[in-house]
């Protein structure tokens, strides 16, 4: 396998952050994978991903292994559902379009989130009322200890919002290999409810949507609300969506009666946390060439050549003043380096 010194991450990263690694190799196998993590000449590695939910903020002294094991196949399938694979160097969008070209149903409001595959089930991507565990299967991920495979199903994966055992007691210790789904082929349960999907498929007189329709109309919505990492620099949402006490929530809508909130058990109520930085007034804020992002307060920028250092520096300080002004503590979503 070809090992490069002193490479630019800067394509490897949605923020595109021009950081340095001081070894790369791209890796298309899991043989090669379990290979290159056993060699003893390279002590530190990273393993990389998509790049889409991390903000580099330094060179990297390490070997950085990017995981470029491509391929999707059928497993096994049924009259109503099918059994499918994708190898973790799949990049997620591009392998959503490749189910909605098969008519599988189940991950259309997923269409267009940034990264791969193997990354996925980490954070249990969400968007639009629908996660991945919502139609995951299994994964499988290779042991760094062992260098044994090991799967994981549903349940053990310990699934939450934006939670599962990978960035938990199983943080740092695997690397997602390929992923299991179960997606329908008829009869598709639509989920157009939440967010501003309904109003999408009616402003295209659209009224017997389709799992194809579901996907556009998601699409359209992003497009609208979101920067491509292509065209300017993110990561998409910087910041996770707090929870807190019911009993809080009230407190607060006592000084600001518009704040909204959604319900998610006896106790507690998640509060969107692009409400809170924009009623802090930093939506469209902009420091020299990195801000917050115009239409979308969630979404931290780099307008071209800033530091992974400027991002940081942001993130704190929306993170201080939300403190501040709320009393609520607002966690970043994405990995930092």
């Amino acid at each position: 396998m070809l090992i490069q010194n002193n490479i630019s991450l800067k394509p490897y990263n949605t923020f595109g952050i021009d950081v340095k690694a001081k070894h790369f190799t791209s890796i298309s196998s899991i043989d090669s994978l379990i290979d290159i993590l056993s060699s003893n000449i390279y002590p530190n590695k990273l393993i990389l991903g998509g790049g889409s939910n991390m903000l580099l903020t330094k060179d990297v002294n390490a070997l950085v292994i990017h995981i470029n094991i491509k391929g999707i196949s059928i497993i096994s399938e049924t009259e109503d559902h099918v059994i499918v694979k994708a190898n973790a160097g799949e990049v997620w969008h591009e392998f959503v379009l490749w189910c909605l070209k098969h008519d599988f149903g189940g991950i259309e409001n997923l269409s267009l989130i940034p990264g791969n595959v193997g990354t996925a089930p980490i954070q249990n991507i969400g968007a639009y009322g629908v996660e991945i565990k919502d139609t995951f299967v299994s994964c499988e991920a290779l042991n760094l200890e062992t260098k044994n495979i090991e799967t994981f199903t549903n349940e053990t994966c310990n699934f939450g919002y934006r939670q599962s055992i990978f960035k938990h007691e199983a943080k740092g210790k695997y690397i997602i290999c390929n992923v299991t789904f179960k997606l329908s082929k008829k009869n598709h349960e639509l989920h157009t409810g939440y967010g501003a999907i309904m109003s999408e498929l009616e402003t295209q007189n659209i009224t017997q949507p389709t799992i194809q329709d579901v996907s556009k109309a998601v699409i359209a919505i992003r497009q609208s609300k979101l920067p491509d990492p292509k065209q300017i620099g993110n990561s998409g949402s910087f910041f996770k969506n707090p929870v807190i006490s019911i009993t809080k929530y009230n407190l607060l809508k006592e000084n600001f009666p518009e704040i909204p909130g959604y319900v998610i058990s006896n106790t507690d109520i998640k509060v969107p946390a692009g409400w809170l930085i924009e009623k802090a007034g930093f939506k469209g804020k902009r420091f020299e060439n990195y801000g917050v992002h115009n239409k979308q307060a969630l979404v931290l920028v780099n307008y071209g050549g800033a530091s992974g250092t400027d991002i940081l520096n942001l993130s704190k300080l929306i993170q201080k003043t939300i403190q501040q002004l709320f009393d609520i503590s607002i966690e970043a979503e994405v990995n930092i380096l």
